[in-house]
Parts: C-alpha cells; structure tokens; sequence
C-alpha cells in the first residue's frame, strides 16, 4: 500500500486523485447514485478504490449493504466502525479495514475487543495524529495500521508514519503532492 491514501470527499478530489500518480484512493462521503460513475472512472483510470461503508448516503452500512458493494462495484476494500460490514468484507475477499476513533481508555480498550473478534487486514486509527498510540495499537493489534484525521502538515504525516503507520488517509492536497510517488 502507498504511504498516502487520497481521500475524496467530493468529485473536484476525485478528479485530482485520478490524475494523480496514486493507484488507491478512498471515498469518504458519497451518495450511492454516484458510486456507479465514480467505479466506472476509477476503471477507466486504472485506479483501485476503498469506499467507507458508514458514510455511503442512501445504503445501509450493514452486511446487506457490504455484499452489494462488493458485488456491484468490486472495491479494493471498505471501511467501517461496524464489525458486521468488516466480516462481510472479508467474506468477499475484499479488503477489510476496521476504524477505531481514539476518544478514551475505554472506548480503546472496546476497539481492541472488537479488532480481536473481526481480525480486519488493517486498522484506521481516527485522530492519526497521535503517534505515541500508532506503535502501542500495532503491537496490541497485530495488525497494519492506517492513520487518519487531523493529520494537517506533512511534518505530522511523517511523525505518523515514523510512528509505525503502514499507511495516511487524507485529503489534504499539500501532503498528497509532498508524498508522490512514494
């Protein structure tokens, strides 16, 4: 995986992503009757795409949900805070990866029951821009961790990824252009 994972939020993003030099990219906030156009360019662009689940305006995030995605639209791999969907997921064969939002001790210590119970191919680790807890959720986990949210200069981006992050999603362009190629 790329060091940056280019995160749309809206098709102006998306059209910089498929110009770019990058081969995965996500797409964060989305209203179902674009996700057939936005494949379709993907494709066409040789572009793989990772679709976060829980904010897919007008499909239910649950496993219903999950194997319509895959089936229709054959993603690289989805996002969710939601152990059904990374279940599902994995099922299809497409690549699971578990958010967990870093609040609290306890809201932690649920994330890593949950992490035990789906055993997602990666975790995104939601504020990123906690180095300190990357290398403590990857050894806890066993598992790759991708970093995201208010990650906002490239001095962070990096300290994130010297922390032990496999992997950045973000949409900001500056570290998008920084990490090229990369």
């Amino acid at each position: 995986m790329h060091k940056i994972l280019p995160a749309s939020t809206s098709l102006k993003d998306f059209e910089k992503f498929l110009s770019s030099d990058y081969e995965i990219g996500l797409f964060l906030d989305v209203h179902i009757a674009q996700l057939k156009n936005i494949a379709a360019l993907a494709k066409l662009h040789r572009k793989k795409m990772i679709y976060h689940l829980d904010l897919v305006q007008g499909l239910k995030n649950d496993e219903y949900g999950t194997e319509f995605i895959c089936q229709e639209y054959k993603p690289l791999g989805v996002i969710s805070t939601k152990s059904g969907v990374i279940l599902k997921a994995k099922k299809k064969g497409v690549l699971a990866i578990q958010r967990m939002f870093l609040l609290d001790s306890y809201a932690l210590e649920k994330s890593y029951s949950i992490i035990e119970k789906t055993k997602p191919d990666y975790v995104e680790v939601l504020p990123g821009v906690i180095p300190s807890m990357i290398q403590e959720i990857k050894d806890r986990t066993q598992t790759k961790i991708i970093a995201g949210g208010l990650i906002r200069t490239v001095e962070d981006a990096q300290l994130v990824l010297d922390a032990g992050a496999e992997s950045i999603t973000t949409s900001n362009k500056e570290i998008w252009d920084h990490f090229k190629g990369v």
